[in-house]
């Protein structure tokens, strides 16, 4: 496997393709709405100093130009534009072809699985690999900080391919890699999907449906304990479902394990004190009337549809009885319909 394609232009796609050529791991090409905007070389600049120089070998709009010859496909997209361009590139995918996601809790694998079916090879990394940021775009990012090591789900290979697949990834990333029992593993998460719309719901629905803010709020340094109520509620019947579903019993803490909190209240006050989240915004827009929901926002037009969505599917399929998923599920939906 020689060739990889990375399809999208964000700043995973930058410091991926400059990170992987530069450093001599494989023949990089760019599958771009916006081909005209690239340059050839792109410079990627590294936390511990480095200036890391790489060439891309074809930068094209046109699946059909760097998908047939493509060893390993990465999708580096948000949720909304994964489906699109998995139909987009199927009909150029060699059968061997492994083709990927960055991130697989926006639902990579159950879209890839209803376009590709049961044949082609899938893998996804849990978290990204990077954290990243596009400098000047086609042309520079910033690599701003590595994991030490990388969890990813492998699908319709043998057991042989799969271990030959993660070494591959070791030597691409130079990070160790596990391999996760299965996509769900890679797909499912108590993080943004139920984190960021328990708080949305308690932030913007029910009693304060249609309420004008004087100020935009704070999402995290104002949390509330009904949010964290919420939250944790909607993890209860998030781990209903993750014991009936084949995955690992540990793969993944529960919210109040993750935050080494105990109740709704120190939950609340973890949430409010973790100093990277401290000066995040709400999705709010000033009107002349006040501080609205923007709806609008990622943490709508993303955590709703392409997060959560997949849970509650999940959760009817299986006859999980899920009343807080569905209740904020509904509302969500109801503000991207609307």
């Amino acid at each position: 496997m020689k060739t990889i394609c990375i399809c999208g232009g964000g700043s995973l796609g930058h410091v991926i393709a400059g990170w992987l050529s530069a450093r001599g791991h494989a023949t990089v090409n760019i599958l771009t709405g916006k081909p005209g905007k690239w340059q050839r070389e792109i410079t990627v600049d590294t936390p511990d100093g480095q200036l890391l120089k790489g060439s891309m070998a074809k930068i094209s709009s046109y699946p059909e130009e760097v998908i047939p010859e493509s060893d390993v496909i990465l999708l580096c997209l948000p949720g909304y534009l994964i489906a699109p361009e998995l139909q987009a590139i199927r009909p150029y995918v060699k059968p061997t072809t492994f083709v990927g996601a960055v991130f697989s809790s926006t639902g990579f694998f159950f879209e890839a699985l209803r376009i590709f079916g049961e044949e082609q090879p899938l893998w996804g990394f849990q978290r990204v690999p990077f954290i990243s940021r596009v400098a000047e775009y086609g042309q520079s990012a910033h690599l701003l900080g590595y994991k030490d090591a990388h969890k990813v789900a492998i699908e319709h290979t043998g057991e042989a391919a799969k271990a030959h697949f993660a070494a591959l990834l070791e030597a691409w990333f130079e990070r160790p890699v596990q391999v996760l029992k299965n996509h769900y593993e890679a797909s499912l998460t108590n993080s943004n999907p139920l984190l960021h719309t328990s708080r949305l719901y308690t932030m913007f629905g029910q009693e304060n449906e249609g309420r004008k803010y004087g100020r935009m709020l704070l999402f995290y340094e104002e949390w509330t304990e009904a949010a964290a109520e919420l939250y944790i509620r909607m993890d209860e019947e998030f781990f209903r479902l993750l014991k009936v579903l084949p995955v690992s019993a540990d793969f993944l803490p529960t919210a109040l394990t993750y935050y080494e909190s105990h109740d709704a209240a120190s939950l609340a006050a973890k949430l409010r004190s973790i100093q990277g989240f401290k000066g995040i915004q709400s999705p709010m827009v000033k009107t002349p009337e006040g501080w609205v929901p923007d709806f609008g926002s990622r943490y709508f037009t993303e955590d709703f549809p392409y997060g959560l969505k997949y849970i509650w599917q999940l959760a009817h399929e299986r006859g999980i009885h899920c009343p807080h998923i569905d209740k904020v599920y509904a509302w969500g939906m109801s503000k991207l319909q609307g």
